[in-house]
């Protein structure tokens, strides 16, 4: 690649930098940790910069999604939505008191899935933030995704078992299968489950398990080349049964 103009030195590849965020996505640790003879933490981190400006990791995971929806198809008739915490020791903008971890920084992700569990979109905040209000917010992202069903079953656990939450469903014209308060509702009784297993997936991440990361767009950049990766995986994995092509390989991944 030539040296930028009025630059003596040549731009190191996007390829060396997206696999060091692939490795900083996947292990977890510092920028300085990964960087060696090939780029440094600060080139990481001003290209990281660049391609959130430019909307590249939003562009990866709609494409991903694409993909999997042409291929396979969303089950956009069924959506699950829920919370999760996870640790963020660095604090940051979208951090606040975990109140699972005593008082500790932590951050709370709202997030959206499919009938299969591929990742849809979410909402970030505070560790402190009920999951309740954060519901609207997190049904928008619906919208990103173009033509929709007629009939849309919103799958939510009992922490959103309110006269708020059906009034805001009816609104938008969503049907509501809502835990009750109360009442045991093992998570394998409706389709709730698909969204845990997604976090469990999302979580394997180390970088997304626990934050350091301070910035909301940075966050958001990782959590979407998180979610680009589980839905080709899952692409993958799916149309492994259904469709063949040359270089498919002789088992199933």
């Amino acid at each position: 690649m030539p040296a930028l103009p009025g630059c003596h030195r040549r731009r190191i590849s996007d390829r060396i930098i997206f696999d060091k965020m692939l490795q900083l996505l996947r292990f977890g640790c510092s920028y300085e940790a990964i960087a060696d003879t090939t780029c440094s933490a600060t080139t990481i981190r001003s290209r990281r910069d660049e391609w959130i400006r430019q909307g590249v990791f939003a562009r990866l995971k709609q494409i991903a999604l694409d993909s999997y929806d042409r291929i396979v198809g969303l089950v956009l008739d069924q959506i699950a939505v829920d919370g999760s915490i996870t640790k963020a020791p660095g604090g940051g903008e979208v951090a606040g008191r975990s109140p699972v971890d005593r008082g500790k920084q932590g951050l709370k992700r709202s997030g959206m899935t499919d009938g299969y569990g591929i990742p849809l979109g979410r909402v970030l905040a505070g560790a402190n933030r009920h999951d309740s209000p954060l519901l609207a917010p997190t049904l928008d992202r619906l919208y990103d995704l173009g033509p929709l069903p007629d009939d849309i079953t919103v799958h939510l656990d009992a922490g959103y078992d309110s006269d708020k939450t059906r009034t805001l469903l009816n609104e938008r014209g969503l049907l509501g299968r809502i835990a009750h308060k109360g009442e045991k509702a093992p998570i394998q009784a409706s389709q709730r489950w698909h969204v845990e297993r997604t976090y469990a997936w999302q979580n394997a991440f180390h970088r997304l398990a626990r934050c350091y990361e301070r910035r909301t767009t940075v966050i958001d950049a990782y959590f979407d080349l998180a979610d680009t990766i589980i839905t080709v995986r899952s692409l993958i994995r799916r149309a492994w049964t259904t469709h063949r092509w040359d270089a498919r390989p002789h088992r199933r991944p």
